[in-house]
């Protein structure tokens, strides 16, 4: 197995991390009630996706 020559500097190391980073997902709005859901996702609140029932949820009353 290949073995460094040199130690990695913190400067290049830290060159190297600087896309690594957390990213905040894409939020829309649920068609059907309104609250805010993250992209290509079934809506957790009222279990729409695109305008159609996709996940049967539990009424508690």
């Amino acid at each position: 197995m290949a073995h460094p020559k040199r130690k990695t500097s913190k400067t290049r190391r830290d060159k190297r991390r600087t896309h690594y980073k957390a990213v905040m997902p894409a939020l829309g709005v649920c068609s059907n009630c309104g609250s805010s859901v993250k992209l290509h996702t079934v809506c957790g609140e009222c279990g729409y996706y695109r305008g159609k029932l996709a996940v049967e949820k539990e009424v508690t009353a």
